[in-house]
């Protein structure tokens, strides 16, 4: 993709007033959809996404339904694009049929449409599947699976209210082989209640023996409107977490498995593109209860929106999906590009953040200076990248860059 020039360009008669202050006409990025189903058996107390535990019966049709008008009120934003990865995420969205994600991939095709190579990944628990159920999502062309597994080890997935146990885990990987999958990830926590360097490792271990060819392998945070949060549980020291991050990040290494993101481990080429597309400030359809998107439009605006929250409400015909919009402004746009880029550990090419915000390169300078000097972000002009200083001291290398 050529850099977007800068140069004045005449706008349209109904678009002229649109563009940000000191904005140039934008080259769309690639598109991607975010679909959230927002059930899960049981709530994790350290969980603090707009996650609900399901009743007797889930209301798939109602809410196969909603998606696809939500859908429909969104589309003529991203006419003539096309989807270039689909995230189901929640809750737990395993806990759907097949016919009825099969039924949202059929109204995304039909209204946006799909690249050729389009990945579509799926969320799922051990013990919220079986065999046949996963051998029909493949068949749908979901082509990733992302298993939320956190540990093998009986008293830290006690610890943390998941359902599963290590037995089943193992035997989720093994099913998602068996039914097709050669691309997945396992979503494995570390820092747990009562964790030692050891057991850690252990996790880590039998992960890799699983031969995922992703691992998401970041550490427990107790966060807000959580039952951590009211309740907390004791904690490993600032020395072992230290320790378990030098340690497993090693063992990693070592199997093949390259950083690539704060938390995201890959083998060779199987990073996730979802993700990448998120991470370098592409553009996202946000469906489902409580989902967020990000549209860019030609005549420069960028747009965040966001959904209804509360299930019920989403499902509710009298009430707008659409919670909010707020288009972001030119002095936003450096925090807003950086906030995601900077997470990658090879950073950017610095020519992305024009073609992403329509801005010129000079808009970073005095802060890019000032990071530069504080050891947080590499002298380098052809790139925007976190030094390994900056990268564990990303919240302060940000603030350099808020308006």
């Amino acid at each position: 993709m050529k850099a977007a020039s800068c140069k004045p360009q005449a706008a349209s008669e109904d678009d002229s007033d649109n563009l940000p202050l000191g904005a140039c006409r934008l080259e769309l990025p690639p598109l991607a959809a975010y679909v959230h189903i927002p059930w899960c058996v049981r709530k994790c107390p350290y969980c603090d996404f707009n996650s609900h535990a399901a009743g007797p019966q889930l209301p798939e049709d109602e809410y196969v339904a909603a998606l696809l008008a939500d859908l429909d009120e969104d589309f003529d934003q991203v006419r003539g694009r096309r989807l270039g990865s689909i995230f189901f995420g929640g809750g737990t969205p395993s806990l759907f049929s097949a016919q009825a994600l099969g039924r949202i991939l059929e109204g995304l095709e039909q209204r946006v449409g799909f690249a050729g190579d389009i990945e579509i990944t799926l969320e799922a628990n051990p013990g919220t599947f079986e065999q046949a159920k996963f051998r029909d999502y493949r068949r749908l062309g979901i082509n990733r699976l992302s298993i939320g597994v956190q540990s093998f080890q009986p008293a830290k997935l006690k610890a943390l209210g998941r359902i599963h146990d290590g037995d089943e885990a193992i035997r989720a990987a093994d099913m998602a082989r068996a039914a097709g999958f050669d691309n997945f990830n396992l979503d494995l926590m570390h820092g747990l209640p009562g964790q030692s360097l050891d057991d850690a490792l252990s996790d880590l271990r039998t992960s890799i023996a699983q031969q995922p060819t992703h691992l998401s392998w970041y550490q427990l945070t107790v966060e807000p409107n959580t039952e951590f949060w009211n309740r907390p549980p004791q904690l490993p020291e600032d020395d072992t977490l230290w320790d378990i991050q030098e340690a497993g990040q090693a063992l990693l290494a070592d199997h093949g498995y390259a950083q690539y993101e704060t938390s995201a481990y890959a083998q060779p080429g199987r990073q996730a593109r979802h993700n990448l597309n998120y991470w370098t400030f592409g553009d996202f359809l946000g469906l489902g209860a409580g989902a967020h998107g990000k549209i860019s439009r030609g005549d420069g605006r960028i747009l965040r929106n966001w959904k209804t929250r509360l299930p019920k409400d989403y499902l509710d015909p009298a009430k707008r999906f659409r919670a909010g919009e707020k288009q972001l402004q030119a002095e936003e746009l450096p925090f807003e590009f950086l906030m995601n880029v900077l997470r990658l550990t090879d950073g950017v090419s610095a020519l992305l953040f024009t073609q992403r915000t329509g801005l010129p390169l000079e808009r970073l300078t005095e802060a890019r200076c000032e990071a530069e000097a504080r050891g947080l972000l590499v002298a380098d002009p052809q790139r925007l990248v976190a030094t390994p200083k900056g990268q564990l001291f990303l919240n302060d290398l940000l603030q350099l860059f808020l308006p």
